[in-house]
Parts: structure tokens; C-alpha cells; sequence
């Protein structure tokens, strides 16, 4: 069920990121996914850097460093994308 979760996370974050970012993104659906998954798992370490993974209630503050990651990840990983993707065309 973790996977799950993990993938559904993924998805959500990966998205909101994209919404986020200005611009048009041109990773597919599936890159995003993986990207917000990647994001959810830095926020998390950075959030348990911080003290603040388990708190009761919602975690606001984690959620919100998981959707910082998820929005620089996506930004990066969509601009490499870019990149790979226009020197695949090129050649």
C-alpha cells in the first residue's frame, strides 16, 4: 500500500507543481509522477532535518517543503527534458 500511496503523492505534487511553474512544462504525465515522487521524498528529509516530520495533526509544514521540493524538481527535471529531448530531434 506504500507504493501506492507513494504514486498518488507523486501524482498530486507533480501537478501542483506544474500549476505552479509559469510557463508550459513538456515532461509527460508519467515524468511529472516520478518528479513529484522525488520531490515528496526531499521534503520529507528535509522536514525531518528540520524536526518537523511527526507533528500532531496535519503536517502543514511538511507538506509545504514536499511541494517546494516537488516545484524545484519539476523545474529542473522538465528543463533536462527539454534539453535531452531537443538534442534527440537535432540529430
Amino acid at each position: 500500500m506504500g507504493w501506492l500511496w507513494a504514486i498518488i503523492v507523486g501524482f498530486v505534487l507533480g501537478l501542483l507543481a506544474k500549476a505552479i511553474i509559469p510557463g508550459k512544462q513538456h515532461s509527460p504525465l508519467w515524468l511529472t509522477t516520478v518528479f513529484g515522487i522525488i520531490g515528496a521524498v526531499i521534503g520529507n528529509a528535509i522536514a525531518r532535518g528540520l524536526g518537523i516530520d511527526e507533528t500532531s495533526g496535519i503536517d502543514w509544514g511538511r507538506h509545504a517543503l514536499q511541494l517546494a521540493a516537488a516545484v524545484v524538481i519539476v523545474f529542473l527535471g522538465d528543463m533536462a527534458y527539454s534539453m535531452m529531448r531537443g538534442r534527440r530531434q537535432r540529430a
